[in-house]
């Protein structure tokens, strides 16, 4: 089971996100972010890829493996949060939080709470 934010944008179908860990995102974060249009996502990886290459330069190949697994793990946790935020700033309404098996099913049930 799992946590599903419901948004809602007027004259539109409701959208859920699921609260969990994105393994698409923690191991193809670029690809990740194209898919969902999550341009910041994509900037951040950038970023802190490069910056993770140049800390390379100075701690070692090997403890720079280990800070982009840590980097992409972060990514993975966050990937959520960034299309929550995204979905906001495009209209949508938070409306409630439900706990279902998947998207569909989260979304049947908060069109049921709404037909009460």
């Amino acid at each position: 089971m799992t946590l599903y934010s419901v948004y809602e944008r007027p004259n539109d179908a409701p959208t859920a996100v699921a609260d969990r860990f994105s393994w698409s995102a923690a191991l193809l974060p670029p690809v990740h972010a194209l898919v969902h249009g999550l341009w910041l996502l994509l900037l951040l990886w950038v970023v802190g890829t490069l910056a993770i290459a140049a800390l390379g330069v100075v701690v070692g190949g090997e403890a720079a493996f280990w800070l982009y697994l840590l980097f992409a793990t972060l990514i993975g946790f966050e990937a959520a949060s960034f299309r929550r935020v995204k979905t906001a700033k495009r209209g949508g309404l938070y409306r409630t939080e439900i706990v279902a098996a998947g998207e569909d099913l989260a979304l049947v049930d908060y069109l049921k709470q709404q037909t009460r």
